[in-house]
């Protein structure tokens, strides 16, 4: 059997650490791209000139235009090759990481996410989009980024939600990660399915990823709630950093290395419903999460632990709080269906999947996660 393992060649988190990534360019070159949307470099531009200046860099500015599309990134790699720059710097959220990712096409990048709202930052691969906003395609690089440097003043002073959302994703690790190790699925640390050839295989769940997914569960409950608080009050505490390296960098490499399975695809299968376009991706991974658990029948006590959980840092536990207030069957199939097309990750879990199970699991969950949440508020 092949295993596969992927992560970053270096990941650092700490207080003011962005005044440290200077140093890292260095250790490229002289020169860096700096990919990030206007409003993400005006929160940091002192740091930024700060850093340039201590360790004699430059950081030429891509005047990004918020899009991670194909027109974009060729525009941005002419930027990097008329400046010649020595590296990429991706500065933000889930865009801005994801375009400089194909702008370096696995080449030297550093990544400095400023909220803790996704797994994506570790990763090897990006989202395409066109330049109207719609899904475009996934890309795959030949490695992950070569540092990702995050500051945890920075995500302490962001919007709690952001750190919330992240919970929300980091929350289905284990157990997505649970079930492709008990359906010997591929993971998308070997390469991707139109990417095999004769030299190459599917890759399988290793120990070592497995474990990841497993401290990612249970830090979050050990320390979300207070992680939370500190937010609330922009400051770092030993819970925030706890918090913000399981939804970086456990959630990132245990979703990577341990597999996607029911959660998900549920998640994309949500975008069909309007209302919950709105929501942050963190947000619908958590009720899809439930979804999932009903799915498989898994242990009542388990189930009411990461409602508990959800219910006390403020994810989504229902339907209605991911914008959707009524739902008929039909649309519930429809959800079902996008769910389970041919590539979804649903099809790792241990058991065939069946749309109309799909569809009742949705149900359930949204009629469970209601009662629970009315039962505990009242």
């Amino acid at each position: 059997m092949r295993k596969a393992f992927i992560c970053p060649t270096k990941y650092v988190q700490g207080e003011d650490e962005i005044l440290n990534l200077g140093y890292y360019v260095k250790t490229f070159g002289k020169s860096a791209l700096l990919i990030a949307h206007q409003d993400d470099i005006n929160r940091v531009q002192k740091q930024l000139d700060e850093t340039a200046e201590k360790f004699g860099i430059k950081i030429v500015a891509s005047h990004f235009n918020g899009e991670c599309s194909r027109q974009e990134v060729a525009r941005l790699q002419e930027v990097a090759k008329e400046n010649k720059t020595d590296c990429v710097i991706g500065l933000g959220g889930g865009k801005a990481i994801d375009t400089s990712k194909c702008v370096a096409e696995g080449d030297a990048l550093i990544i400095v996410p400023t909220i803790a709202a996704t797994d994506a930052p570790t990763s090897h691969s990006a989202v395409l989009y066109t330049e109207e906003g719609e899904f475009d395609d996934y890309a795959y690089f030949k490695q992950s980024p070569s540092v990702v440097m995050v500051d945890t003043k920075i995500i302490a002073n962001a919007p709690t939600r952001f750190l919330v959302a992240g919970m929300g994703d980091a929350l289905s690790t284990l157990f997505e990660a649970r079930a492709t190790a008990r359906s010997y699925s591929n993971v998308n640390a070997g390469l991707p399915n139109g990417y095999l050839t004769k030299e190459t295989a599917p890759a399988k769940n290793t120990i070592a990823a497995y474990t990841l997914a497993k401290a990612c569960y249970e830090t979050l409950l050990e320390n979300g709630y207070n992680a939370k608080i500190a937010c609330d009050n922009n400051v770092v505490t030993p819970a925030l950093e706890n918090i913000v390296e399981t939804n970086i960098l456990l959630s990132g490499l245990g979703f990577e290395s341990s597999g996607l399975a029911g959660v998900h695809a549920i998640h994309d299968g949500l975008t069909a419903l309007e209302g919950t376009h709105h929501y942050f991706h963190g947000e619908k991974v958590a009720f899809s999460v439930i979804c999932q658990l009903v799915l498989e029948n898994a242990p009542m006590e388990e189930l009411y632990e990461v409602l508990d959980f959800s219910l006390s840092i403020g994810l989504p536990v229902c339907l209605a709080d991911i914008g959707v207030d009524s739902i008929t069957y039909d649309e519930a199939m429809e959800v079902a269906a996008k769910a389970c097309i041919p590539e979804e990750s649903i099809h790792s879990m241990p058991f065939p999947i069946v749309e109309a199970e799909v569809a009742q699991a949705i149900l359930a969950a949204d009629k469970i996660g209601k009662d629970y949440k009315e039962k505990v508020m009242n």
